[in-house]
């Protein structure tokens, strides 16, 4: 049985998202992602292996891809800006800082949006496995659960009842 992702790719292109196609089907992930997240779900790590770049219509939203995890991608925001930007925040609080790194250990950023602010869409690794959680600014950790995992969240965005812009 194929992923939902599949689905959703059909429907994001019907939809006017930009979809590009890997070219190949191997997966390198940066040494150190692969390492912070060593349990990131079979489904997401499909869609990563097919897919190169998959951005909303409006350009305000996208997927992170391997490029991004990768460092290699052409664009203004990283894959972990949103706890580079709570880890500034910190910057001379040792504690702080120590809090913010271990709860991003537990959640992998999969989609950014800048959308209306800026807000995420991250796997929870840790808590409720392979759930989706959601966060936005200013308290980008204070999360709250969209779906119990990655085809049920993609099912939603298909249904419009995650939209994201």
């Amino acid at each position: 049985m194929k992923s939902k992702f599949y689905e959703f790719l059909t429907w994001a292109e019907t939809n006017g998202w930009t979809i590009s196609s890997k070219t190949d089907r191997d997966l390198n992930l940066d040494l150190d992602v692969r390492i912070r997240y060593n349990t990131i779900p079979d489904q997401y790590l499909e869609l990563l292996r097919v897919v190169k770049q998959c951005i909303s219509s409006s350009e305000q939203t996208w997927f992170l891809c391997e490029d991004e995890y990768n460092h290699s991608a052409d664009t203004a925001f990283r894959w972990n800006e949103f706890e580079l930007l709570c880890l500034e925040a910190a910057v001379g609080d040792d504690q702080w800082s120590s809090e913010i790194k271990t709860w991003w250990d537990h959640y992998l950023p999969i989609v950014i949006s800048v959308h209306g602010g800026y807000s995420f869409y991250a796997i929870d690794l840790f808590n409720e496995i392979g759930s989706i959680v959601r966060g936005e600014e200013p308290e980008f950790e204070e999360v709250t659960k969209v779906a119990d995992h990655i085809d049920d969240f993609l099912q939603r965005i298909m249904s419009n009842s995650i939209v994201l812009e």
